[in-house]
C-alpha cells in the first residue's frame, strides 16, 4: 500500500491535495466486507495553520447545516443517548470525553509532554460489526501552540474526512483556548485513505474542479460560521424530537 503525504497552510488545500493523490494513484483493491472494490493509499493530511481561511471545501457531501450537527455530535455529544439506549455501539465523543480532563490537566502540568493522548478504540471493537474508524488523538504543546495528531483505520475520503478533520480540528481549538495556548499544527492520518467504487464519479468530480481552478471554498470565519450556527436551534429541536420517539 502506497504512502502520501497532503500538506498545505489551510484545511481545504491539504484535503484538496489528498483527493487529488487519491484519484491519480490510488490502487484498486478489493473491499469484500461490502461486496464491492475501492481506490485506497495510505493518507497522512497536515494542515499547517488549521483556522486560516478559506477553511470550508464544497467538495463534501453535505452543507452547513450537516457540518454544524456533525460538529455538535463530536464536540458536544448530542447523540450520545443513542448508545446508552443501545441503538448505537458508540460515538466517538462517547468514547474520549471522559479522557479530555486528564489531556488538560497533563499539558497544564508539563507542556512538554507526550501523555496526552485519547484512545478512541476500546476492545468493544474487537470482532465487531462496526468498529471505530478513529483510533486515537494526541496532543502536543510545542512552542507555545497546541498540535494535534489523528489516526484512522478507515477513512472515506469522500464522504467522511473533511468533516472528520474539520469537527476535530473545532475540538483542538476547543482544548487549545481552555489551556490559554495558541493553534498549531493539525494531522490526519488514515491508514486506509479510500473511495467506494459507488463514489468513483464523485471523486473524478471533485479533482476536475479542483484541477480546473474553479472557486470550491468558502470563508468559515464571517461565511458558514453565522450560517451554519443558525441551524443549532433546528438540530436541537430534531434531536429532541428523536429522544422522545
Amino acid at each position: 500500500m502506497r504512502e502520501f503525504l497532503a500538506d498545505g497552510k489551510t484545511l481545504s488545500e491539504a484535503y484538496h491535495k489528498a483527493l487529488k493523490l487519491l484519484q491519480e494513484f490510488g490502487d484498486l483493491t478489493d473491499c469484500a466486507d461490502w461486496n464491492t472494490r475501492q481506490k485506497e493509499v495510505s493518507m497522512t493530511i497536515c494542515v499547517e495553520e488549521p483556522l486560516s481561511e478559506p477553511m470550508i471545501s464544497k467538495c463534501f457531501i453535505g452543507g452547513p447545516r450537516e457540518l454544524q450537527q456533525y460538529c455538535m455530535e463530536m464536540l458536544d455529544g448530542i447523540l450520545d443517548f443513542e448508545v446508552e439506549r443501545g441503538n448505537w455501539a458508540y460515538t466517538y465523543h462517547q468514547r474520549y470525553v471522559s479522557q479530555l480532563p486528564f489531556v488538560v490537566e497533563e499539558l497544564k502540568r508539563n507542556p512538554s509532554s507526550r501523555r496526552a493522548a485519547v484512545m478512541v478504540r476500546d476492545i468493544s471493537d474487537i470482532g465487531s460489526e462496526d468498529p471505530a474508524c478513529l483510533q486515537h488523538i494526541q496532543y502536543f504543546i510545542r512552542d507555545g501552540l497546541l498540535h494535534c495528531k489523528v489516526l484512522f483505520r478507515s477513512n472515506d475520503a469522500c464522504k467522511a474526512s473533511f468533516m472528520n478533520a474539520f469537527a476535530l480540528i473545532m475540538l483542538q481549538k476547543k482544548i487549545a483556548d481552555e489551556l490559554g495556548v495558541g493553534m498549531g499544527t493539525y494531522t490526519h492520518r488514515a491508514n486506509s485513505y479510500h473511495c467506494y467504487e459507488r463514489d468513483f464519479d464523485l471523486l473524478a468530480g471533485y479533482v476536475s474542479r479542483i484541477n480546473a481552478g474553479e472557486d470550491i471554498t468558502y470563508d468559515y470565519d464571517g461565511e458558514w460560521q453565522e450560517v451554519m450556527e443558525e441551524y443549532i436551534p433546528e438540530i436541537l429541536s430534531s434531536v429532541e424530537e428523536l429522544k422522545n420517539r
